[in-house]
């Protein structure tokens, strides 16, 4: 049954993989400001200009943004890796169009001249980019490649004042800082991206172990970078869960106590790793930034990926025994989960694998409440019915309540009357019912709470 159920899953995440991974391509924010230089000398802060980007090497542009009360502007993201060119209009000045500008930037400075306030479009804007270079003290970005601004001679050097060398020391000192932040994310950004192809590879080739260490490359790259970090974790949590079915169905067949011992050992430390993986995603885009969310659709099928992982690797941790002590922490991964999913069926069935990790856990009160919120939308549901029964039989037993006896009783009755014959809590349900005849002169009755 294992094997039958991973291999859907290994399926929808390789689905996943394909379909998801240019929704989270690496960005990073562009900000700046415009001033415009008047005739007479003085200067002042452009507000609500128009600041569209544009590639330089492909058609097309990404959305505009408008300067405010200071004139600065910023954008969210821009792709790494890509050159992009800033075409600047506002009523009363001439247009500008500032060439390379790259993601990273966050110091741009554009000076601008007064004018007739037209707004190029991007074929315009791209002829003014191919003209010959205008004199960059038109059109500074400080935060560009050096040769966006002249940089002084030795000569003009040594007449600058000092508050002037205090400048240049300052701008100079911002332009490597961003340089060497740019050189970082091309690293990163190379890393995570073998990373990922690399650990796909492997997991198509059900190599797990490969899979897994490559993943965390990947991760490690960038631990926090909602485009990158939730896909690498989501898919090592897949590759932990697997390994360890894997794992835990070769151990039960095995005859030898120690190397059964130690796959166990195995199995535990897979999930429990899993459950850290697939909350580390979660954490990761639960505290994403609207700006950090470039494609909503991917961003909330990402959430429910990580969600699923985590209960799923709270319920194997219950299933093959490996781990039946994580009934709070799985309740609180389960209330996230309840709180994305909107497939009722499917919020029906987690419903019910709580409430067996909860019984596994020996919180039977918890257990019993999450049966009965199933059976409150679906008072027919014989897993929920024969769940509730036997964790009533349980608090029956350790309260020594009668009236317990008698709800488990009718619950197990209405499970019998509703479950399929090959249902395989059926001998479980009849023989309880037995027992509570003779023992505690408990009979089955046809109305109330828990009743047929």
């Amino acid at each position: 049954m294992f094997r039958k159920n991973y291999f859907t899953f290994l399926l929808a995440t390789a689905l996943f993989l394909t379909g998801s991974l240019a929704a989270f391509a690496q960005s990073a924010p562009v900000r700046g400001k415009v001033e415009l230089v008047k005739t007479d000398g003085t200067r002042e802060p452009v507000v609500g200009a128009v600041v569209e980007p544009f590639r330089t090497d492909s058609k097309g542009k990404s959305p505009a943004a408008k300067t405010n009360k200071k004139g600065e502007f910023s954008f969210a993201g821009l792709m790494v890796g890509q050159t992009y060119a800033l075409s600047i209009s506002a009523p009363n000045i001439k247009p500008e169009v500032v060439p390379n500008i790259k993601a990273g930037m966050e110091n741009v400075f554009v000076t601008v001249t007064e004018g007739d306030g037209k707004r190029l479009n991007e074929d315009e804007a791209r002829q003014v980019l191919s003209a010959p270079s205008k004199p960059a003290a038109t059109n500074t970005a400080t935060n560009t490649a050096p040769a966006a601004a002249a940089a002084p001679t030795a000569e003009q050097k040594a007449e600058l004042t000092e508050e002037q060398k205090k400048e240049l020391a300052e701008h100079e000192k911002k332009v490597a800082e961003v340089s060497a932040k740019n050189e970082k994310i091309k690293k990163n950004t190379e890393i995570i991206q073998a990373a990922l192809k690399e650990g796909n590879d492997a997991f198509n080739a059900k190599n797990y172990d490969i899979a897994i260490a490559k993943y965390t490359e990947g991760i490690n790259a960038e631990p926090d970078f909602v485009g990158s970090a939730p896909i690498l974790s989501n898919n090592k949590g897949a590759a932990l869960k697997i390994r360890a079915v894997e794992v835990y169905n070769q151990a039960v067949k095995s005859t030898d106590p120690a190397v059964k011992t130690s796959s166990l050992a195995k199995v535990k430390q897979d999930l429990q790793d899993a459950v850290a993986t697939y909350a580390h995603s979660w954490q990761v885009l639960k505290s994403a930034q609207p700006a950090d969310i470039t494609n909503q659709a991917n961003y909330d099928a990402a959430k429910l990926q990580a969600l699923t992982g985590l209960t799923d690797s709270y319920r194997l941790m219950a299933l093959t025994k490996s781990d039946t002590t994580k009934g709070t922490e799985a309740e609180a991964a389960f209330t996230e989960y309840f709180a994305v999913e909107t497939d009722a069926e499917k919020k029906a069935k987690a419903q019910i694998v709580l409430g067996d990790i909860l019984r596994d856990s020996g919180d039977y009160e918890k257990a019993l409440a999450a049966y009965q919120a199933v059976l409150q939308g679906s008072p027919n549901n014989a897993d929920a019915l024969v769940g509730a029964g036997l964790m009533l039989v349980n608090i029956g037993y350790m309260s020594n309540d009668k009236v317990k006896f008698q709800e488990a009783s009718n619950y197990l009755q209405k499970f019998l009357s509703a479950a399929p014959a090959t249902h395989p809590f059926n001998g479980d349900a009849k023989a309880v019912i037995e027992t509570l005849k003779k023992e505690q002169n408990v009979t089955p009755q046809k109305s109330g709470k828990g009743k047929n």
